[in-house]
């Protein structure tokens, strides 16, 4: 059985995911009261992320070789990364104090010196696809290895975009802050090739204007 997955974005009014200052505090305490089993995260984001939130990448130290123990209500973290886009910078991820451990989604023809990359530092990686990641497969993984029930996914369009499209969503929370950014918006759903309908599950209208929605996938 599947577990359930959920895509939770910050958007502007007319549904853009930059260009405007995101209340990241209100984002991530939703994302954790969900209580996902696994934070699914796309490499470019994961990318992104330690470029922009870090000091710049640190230098390598001898237990960034270890598997670190964590806290075991902090969920996994896990990176479709094909390509080996984050080689020399999981470590960077791996600090993150709310993160339990890094799972690297890979394929067949991921490069093999990721593949030793990852194995000296003691990463757990799993095949499942042949030249991208097979995210059905991926889910089904997740149930059986970590007991997932639940896995959540806020890092923007690609990823979300696939999981709907191959119709492996159960619900899509947004963030909704009161800003339009007009001409330069890069849309949520900008991905999406097909209607897909939703059922409103949930509205709250919180502090500054802010309004939380969540839809139940219905098809």
């Amino acid at each position: 059985m599947l577990p359930k997955v959920i895509i939770h974005n910050s958007i502007s009014l007319d549904g853009s995911l930059t260009g405007f200052e995101p209340n990241m505090g209100l984002h991530y305490q939703i994302a954790g009261d969900y209580k996902p089993a696994v934070h699914l995260i796309g490499s470019n984001t994961a990318e992104v992320g330690v470029e922009l939130f870090g000091n710049g990448v640190p230098p390598e130290e001898p237990s960034d070789f270890q598997k670190p123990k964590r806290d075991k209500s902090f969920p996994y973290w896990a990176i479709p990364d094909t390509k080996g886009i984050l080689k020399g910078l999981l470590h960077a991820c791996r600090r993150f104090e709310f993160c339990r451990d890094v799972v690297v989604l890979i394929s067949e023809t991921t490069p093999k010196e990721y593949v030793s990359y990852l194995e000296k530092r003691n990463y757990d990686y799993f095949v499942v696809g042949d030249e991208h990641v097979d995210l059905r497969q991926a889910l089904e993984l997740f149930s059986v290895k970590f007991k997932a029930k639940k896995v959540l996914t806020d890092t923007g369009r690609i990823l979300g975009n696939l999981l709907l499209e191959q119709g492996l969503v159960d619900e899509v929370s947004l963030l909704v802050h009161p800003v339009i950014v007009g001409e330069k918006s890069y849309n949520v759903f900008g991905n999406i090739s097909q209607n897909l309908k939703l059922k409103l599950r949930k509205q709250e209208k919180l502090d500054k204007g802010l309004v939380w929605l969540v839809y139940k996938v219905t098809n």
